[in-house]
Order: C-alpha cells, then structure tokens, then sequence
C-alpha cells in the first residue's frame, strides 16, 4: 500500500513538472503579448494626444514615417526606412549615378561620419576624409537627427553651394569646407598599366562593377601584349565604402578558382547562405596585392577578406572600416521599402569583421606627399658619373643596351614620383616587382 502511495504520488509530481514546462512558457509567451499590444495601445494614445493637442496641426503621414524611421534606426545605424522618393533614389544610386556630395556616410555619437569620399566627387575635390565627422550643414546642428535626416539636410539642387562643419582628428579646431553638389556619375572600375603591373581601382560595388573591372583587365592585358607581359594586379579599394554583395562575390570570384568567398548568418542559422567560387581566374594566377584604408567598407571588406583568407592576394594599407553586416531591402507598400539589417558576414576562415575590420598583411601608412626624411639632403642635386667632365665612355654598350638603360632610368623616375604622389600604391607595386624578381617559383 505504501509503494502504491508513492507511485501515486511520484506520477503526480511528475504530471504537476510536465504540466508546468509546457504551461509555463505558453503563459510567459501570452504576457509577452499582452505588453505588446498594451504598447500598441499607448502608442495609438499618444498619436492621438498630439494630432488633437500638439501646438500646431502635424503631418499625419510623416507622423507615422517619424515613428517608423526611429523604431528602425533605434537597432543599429544601418537599418532604416527610406519614403517612396528615398527608395527611387537607392534605386537610381546603384545604377551608378545620383546627386549629391559624394560620400558614403554613417551615425556615430549623434554625428555625421564619413566612411568615405567617392573618387572624383565634388567632396573628395573639396578634401572630405575618410573619418571626418559632420557636425553642422550651413551653421545647423545635425546632433540630436537621424541619419537620413542628416543626409536630406545635404542634399539639394545641382550647382548649389552647402557649408559643412567638419572636425578631424589632428585638427585643433572644426573647419567649414564649401562643396558645390552636383550630379555624381560613378565609375565602378577605373583600370591603368603602371610600368608593368595592372592598377584596377574599384571605387564602389554597383550594377556596373564586375563588368567594368573585366572590361578594364582585358583592355590592360591587351595593352601590355598579353596576360604574360604583366607582373601582377593592384585592386585598390581605398575609400572604397561598399555596396551590392552580389558584385562583391563577382569580384572575388573573379580571382579565385574555388572555395568559400563570404558566408551569411542571421538570427535562424539554417537560413544562412554560403557563396563559393567558381573555376576560372581572370588573372592567370598572376600576383595580386590589395589595398584598403579606413574608408573601405562592407562589400570592399568582403573582397579583401576572401583574397586575404584564400592566400591569393597580399593585403596592404590601413586596417579597413569594420562594416560586417548585411542588408536587405524589403519593398513596402505605397513604393515605400525597409532596408533591415538581417545578417552577419563572414569571411571563408569564420571571421567577422563588424567593428574589427580587416588588418592588412603589411601596414602600411599614406605618406604625405614629396615626404622625406632629410630635408637638406634631398635639396642638393645628386650626381653620378655620367655627369663628370672628361669622364670614360662604356664602349662595351651596344646600342640596345643603351637603349634599355634609359628604359629602366626612366621607369626608376616614374616609380620615385608615384612614391611622392601614392605611397600605398608605389609600395603594392614595389611588391609585385619582388615577385618577379623571384621568378616563375613565386608564382
């Protein structure tokens, strides 16, 4: 009788334990509810309060807009809705041309920071820096907006001048800089030989980018005389601020026969996506160096990530922005739309570069220009044999040899000008010309 009162017992504890898992998060997920539509119901008396009492009559519309804007951009600095006119303007910006300054912008401590000028710009013309934070637009404060508050205040009719405050690192004091807007055309992909090395500078990721930057290698390889009269490739995304994914793992397949380029993780991991590359590089498995900077961003971040993880490219520069995150934007009704951040990348190692960025393999700094380190020295003319009277010609020289002397002296003064004009770019060449000095091996 007693065990039978045990197992009575037992199998009620047991039916009061099952009872309480299963009833308990039911009851936990019906509270949650409940406070959700109890904030519902506060924020309808709210807008009610101030469209019967506020001290002027309010915009319904642009009420709600408000309201939806700030819950969106209380997640992070990139999420945000963007009204039927802002949506059309996202639209006409990755098809490479808009109006405007030319810098991609973020939030950061209430202000306007820029994560990069866009090359050719009338901000980059103005000198915009990477780093530089906004803090007034013609004398107003932009402290206290949202962001695309703070970008509509910038934007205005082509020709016309806007005064930004800018405070630098370095600077005692914030400066105003005067740009004129106008109408930004961007070219993905500009592509040029120097000396033997092919420099393919990618200054965005939009529609055009792959297609430019294949159209420009092959033009460049065509000028050299073939894939076997370059030494190796510089992708320069410097500044570079980011853009579509899509043209990122273009651009990185571009280069690399197989493996992983980036993967994707949101809040459901079974719904994370995962992009290999396929057979095929544009190069020929010539050398390539990367640069990036600070102002290299998302989509550049990828690129430079995959090539940097798959030992196909040598990173150098500055260490990049630090933008992991991914973006979709979700049309809305009324040709409105969100754009939400939904995921995280991931490099083909597992890294993520949000806030961390990608660490270049050599760092190396901008030099300004025509820097050195004796002043005095570089002032006196230097002189070599050549130039002494009386001196003994080389009767050994044919007139070939000749020939390439001068070649190789004057591509010697070309590289010490590209020293004082690009630092970062004379040094990834200067590395390409290491590979090939190695020979074929270090291929």
């Amino acid at each position: 009788m007693k065990k039978t009162v045990m197992a009575i017992a037992a199998g009620t504890l047991a039916g009061i334990l099952a009872t309480t898992q299963i009833a308990g998060p039911l009851l936990a997920q019906e509270e949650r509810s409940g406070n959700v539509y109890e904030q519902l119901d506060l924020f309808g008396d709210i807008f009610e309060r101030i469209r019967a009492q506020y001290v002027e009559e309010v915009d319904e519309a642009e009420l709600i807009e408000a309201a939806i804007n700030g819950m969106l951009t209380s997640l992070d600095p990139h999420s945000s809705y963007l009204s039927p006119e802002d949506a059309r303007a996202m639209q006409v910006q990755t098809r490479g041309e808009f109006g405007g300054l030319g810098i991609e912008v973020t939030q950061e401590d209430g202000f306007v920071k820029v994560v990069s000028p866009i090359d050719g710009t009338p901000a980059d013309a103005a000198g915009i820096e990477a780093g530089d934070f906004i803090t007034h637009v013609d004398g107003d404060s932009v402290l206290g907006l949202t962001l695309d508050e703070a970008v509509d205040m910038m934007r205005g009719p082509v020709g016309s001048e806007i005064i930004v405050t800018v405070v630098r690192d370095g600077e005692p004091e914030p400066f105003d800089v005067s740009i004129i807007r106008d109408t930004i055309t961007l070219n993905a992909v500009r592509s040029r030989l120097e000396g033997d090395s092919v420099v393919l500078r990618v200054t965005t990721f939009n529609d055009q980018t792959y297609p430019d930057l294949e159209e420009g290698l092959e033009e460049q390889i065509e000028a050299a005389g073939g894939i076997d009269g370059i030494n190796g490739i510089v992708l320069d995304m410097r500044n570079n601020p980011g853009g579509l994914l899509d043209q990122a793992i273009k651009v990185s397949d571009a280069f690399l026969d197989k493996g992983e380029i980036v993967s994707t993780r949101g809040r459901v991991v079974e719904e994370g996506d995962r992009f290999n590359a396929t057979s095929g590089d544009l190069a020929e498995g010539k050398p390539i160096v990367v640069l990036i900077n600070g102002g290299s961003a998302s989509a550049s971040e990828i690129v430079a990530g995959a090539l940097q993880d798959h030992r196909r490219a040598i990173v150098v520069g500055t260490k990049s922005f630090g933008k992991g995150s991914v973006q979709t934007v979700m049309p809305l009704r009324g040709d409105a739309a969100m754009r939400l951040t939904t995921a995280r990348y991931y490099t083909p190692s597992g890294r993520s570069i949000q806030a961390l960025g990608i660490s270049p393999d050599i760092l190396v700094p901008q030099r300004p220009a025509a820097e050195t380190d004796d002043e005095e020295s570089s002032a006196r003319p230097s002189r070599s044999e050549a130039e002494l009277r009386g001196r003994l010609d080389n009767d050994d020289l044919t007139d070939d040899e000749a020939r390439q002397i001068e070649e190789d002296r004057a591509r010697a003064e070309a590289a010490a000008r590209l020293r004082d004009e690009d630092y970062q770019l004379a040094y990834a060449i200067d590395i390409l010309k290491g590979f090939t000095a190695l020979g074929p091996a270090a291929e």
